[in-house]
């Protein structure tokens, strides 16, 4: 049709001899084109003098998002600062539509996706095609509050108070901030006051997650055997402790990500502290604000109320339940080997005796020392009784 609309403008600009030599029936029927329609198209250019085309937007769009909640996205892109994407605008909107009981007004929260194409149109949308889209990752999160803390540090730079250290202790399940300590660098005495701030305010868990850094994973001995402080801390509190994979950042993936939160934060607060006390007092204001009142988009609520209506708690007397992945506490027999309900993997004769935690998650397995450390994986043959030795 796209020949005919410029037969016509043709035909509108410099008349029919130009547009058509052998007359208009005969061009319609040398191009094959519908005879009503090429007519009706020629009839709309007399009409109307001139060629121009026409919008193909729907006349009316009965499910469109209203003015009033257009101009609310777009003002709450800017009014919520650094937590601004469209989970949080959505989030925003929900409280202010209770409040205002849109439902009265016939107005409705729009999705995700609308929230989206509402910023891009405006042109606020960030695009970032390179990011991978969430439905090709695999999430793993602990079944119940206190089944497992995530504890990692993150170094601050450029404030007054100068270089800084903030460890922060994660609860996997809801997210809750169950500590926060400010330091001047992340030592085994700081990342100890951090776990125990964190039991003392909420309780002890079944297992803590920490990376292999010097303040979790350090002997108490050089070169000895002896637990390092930071394990026989947890010891204490009958907490096991587990390392992730050494540079397998991802296995500590919900307090790394964390840490970019509270940046965020702190670089839209406006605040510099001068002294530790002062970076620890912002510290305590931001993990009240983020346990109570900061929308989280992976539990779709606070993590506060995440943890309230937690049907359990987890803790030192029994390990987590999962459903999608299952922890056994095995002991190393003679012949190295572990057994879980009549599949072994073989640890080595040198762990003899020794507890094993051994994580089986689909058909993968990775397998922890009593320290916490990462020993090894393989993939799960079901069909096999005995799994064969760990890949290091």
């Amino acid at each position: 049709m796209q020949l005919l609309d410029n037969a016509l403008k043709i035909e509108a600009e410099h008349g029919t001899d130009a547009a058509f030599p052998q007359g208009f029936a005969a061009f319609v029927r040398s191009h094959g084109l519908p005879r009503a329609t090429a007519y009706r198209h020629r009839e709309r250019v007399k009409l109307e003098g001139r060629w121009q085309p026409r919008s193909r937007a729907p006349r009316n769009r009965p499910n469109a998002t209203p003015e009033r909640v257009r101009a609310r996205v777009i003002a709450l892109r800017e009014e919520l600062g650094p937590d601004n994407g469209a989970d949080m605008i959505r989030a925003a909107l929900l409280v202010e539509a209770a409040e205002q009981d849109w439902a009265s007004q016939g107005l409705v929260v729009p999705a995700r996706s609308t929230i989206n194409a509402i910023l891009d149109r405006a042109g606020l949308l960030t695009k970032t095609p390179r990011k991978r889209p969430r439905s090709s990752y695999r999430r793993f999160v602990y079944a119940r509050p206190r089944d497992c803390y995530q504890i990692d540090g993150t170094t601050i730079t450029g404030l007054p108070v100068g270089r800084v250290c903030v460890i922060e202790v994660l609860d996997d399940c809801t997210r809750t901030l169950v500590a926060t300590r400010a330091c001047w660098a992340e030592t085994t005495k700081d990342a100890i006051a951090a776990v125990n701030a964190a039991i003392a305010s909420y309780g002890a868990p079944a297992i803590v997650l920490s990376d292999n850094g010097t303040a979790f994973s350090t002997t108490a001995r050089r070169g000895g055997t002896q637990r390092s402080r930071f394990a026989q801390n947890l010891d204490r509190h009958g907490v096991r402790l587990i390392h992730s994979s050494p540079y397998h950042p991802q296995t500590c993936g919900k307090v790394e990500r964390h840490h970019q939160t509270f940046n965020k934060w702190l670089a839209a607060s406006g605040h510099q502290p001068q002294t530790l006390t002062h970076m620890q007092a912002l510290c305590d204001q931001y993990q009240d604000w983020y346990n109570t009142q900061r929308w989280h988009s992976a539990i779709r609520a606070t993590p506060a109320a995440t943890w309230a209506n937690a049907p359990a708690l987890g803790g030192p007397t029994s390990l987590p339940a999962q459903t999608d992945a299952h922890i056994y506490a095995a002991r190393v027999d003679k012949t190295g080997r572990v057994w879980m309900h009549g599949t072994s993997i073989t640890i080595g004769r040198a762990h003899t005796g020794q507890t094993m935690t051994v994580v089986i998650d689909g058909q993968h397995a990775n397998v922890h020392d009593h320290d916490g450390h990462h020993l090894g994986h393989l993939t799960l043959d079901r069909d096999r009784r005995n799994q064969g030795q760990l890949i290091a």
